[in-house]
């Protein structure tokens, strides 16, 4: 279980919440919502929590790439508050929510970040990769995190930030008692079998949370029962739910598609047909919104234009003036808008807006 920790790891995180992040649950990557001067709108970071919750996920993950990375910065002074945000928000939820706060830079900041989480409730702790240090020097600065809160691994695309990582780095990554799950994001399906060879290398199948963060194989990655043959073994691996950047819009849908995958991997042939002629319309909804077309410049705009759609942000606005939404981009959000509606939410968050804003 994923109570269980090493002698050094914390043993005071809520088990509900551990629990409830090893079962599955949608998991928004929280935006930053900014006002037109780029500082932080309050208001409106409190009603994207509400929706969320609202909306059904079962938890949320902060001070993540699509908050954007720059708040880590001590200049810029936001990782506390909008981390203490999200979770005074979430304490006003009727029901346990796993709340999960982004970790970056080298293992001292790392760490410390850590402790930071876990002086405002944070359960678990998403650990960013970093150029800077080697694989050897990953494992030991998870080590050192997991001291702290649980942690969670995250495979990250490298054309947002993240690098590629060796099979036999995810091997030992999950073998740490204290990491608790794993997301799943490199948008690479050689990449996403390397992790999962890693966790049943480690014999944690069962024990591990695997999390998609692959936004452009959401529901393949749901409702597929991989089959990882290792040492003679077959073993079956599934992803148990999604932290995602695409589910920080659209959250209502996500968590019926989350409860549809579900059924799938159980044996609901009609559940698993409906997300199999959904898929194509996920990923391609997902290209127009990440901007694929552009190498995901306009990926954290992009969201924020659906946001800004529905109500729940005022504007496109990022810490860099510069991020932006890219030429083409409004035109092919305004085509997937048009050809999808049976995977937004609109209606749900029209009923309730006024509410989460008041």
């Amino acid at each position: 279980m994923l109570t269980s920790q090493t002698s050094s790891a914390p043993s005071d995180a809520p088990s509900t919440a551990l629990e409830a992040f090893r079962r599955g649950c949608v998991i928004p990557a929280h935006p930053l919502a900014l006002d037109e001067r780029r500082t932080l709108d309050e208001r409106r970071q409190r009603a994207l929590t509400r929706y969320y919750l609202d909306a059904g996920a079962g938890g949320l993950a902060v001070g993540v790439h699509t908050t954007q990375f720059a708040i880590h910065d001590p200049a810029v002074g936001l990782l506390s508050p909008v981390l203490e945000l999200a979770a005074e928000t979430a304490r006003g939820s009727s029901r346990e929510v796993v709340l999960i706060a982004g970790a970056c830079g080298p293992t001292a900041q790392a760490v410390a970040e850590a402790e930071l989480a876990a002086s405002l409730g944070y359960h678990l702790v998403l650990l960013s990769p970093t150029p800077d240090l080697d694989e050897d020097q990953l494992i030991e600065r998870a080590r050192a995190v997991g001291e702290v809160l649980p942690v969670v691994g995250f495979y990250l695309q490298p054309a947002v930030g993240g690098r590629t990582l060796s099979r036999d780095y995810w091997t030992r990554l999950a073998a740490l008692d204290s990491v608790a799950g794993i997301k799943v994001a490199p948008f690479d399906r050689y990449r996403t079998l390397d992790v999962l060879h890693g966790v049943v290398r480690a014999g944690r199948i069962g024990d591990l949370a695997l999390y998609t963060g692959n936004d452009d194989h959401i529901l393949a990655d749901l409702i597929t029962p991989h089959r990882v043959r290792v040492d003679g073994r077959s073993v079956q691996v599934e992803f148990v739910g999604g932290l995602l950047g695409q589910w920080a819009v659209w959250v209502h849908r996500a968590v019926e598609l989350l409860a549809d995958a579900r059924a799938a991997r159980h044996g609901d042939d009609v559940a698993l047909r409906r997300l199999l002629s959904l898929d194509g319309h996920l990923t391609d909804a997902n290209a127009a919104i990440f901007d694929a077309a552009h190498g995901f410049h306009g990926c954290i705009p992009g969201i924020h234009e659906i946001l800004r759609r529905q109500g729940l942000l005022a504007g496109r606005w990022c810490l860099d003036p510069a991020e932006d939404l890219s030429p083409g981009q409004l035109a092919e959000i305004d085509r997937i808008w048009t050809a999808y509606p049976h995977l937004n939410d609109d209606e749900f968050v029209a009923a309730n807006l006024d509410r989460w804003l008041a």
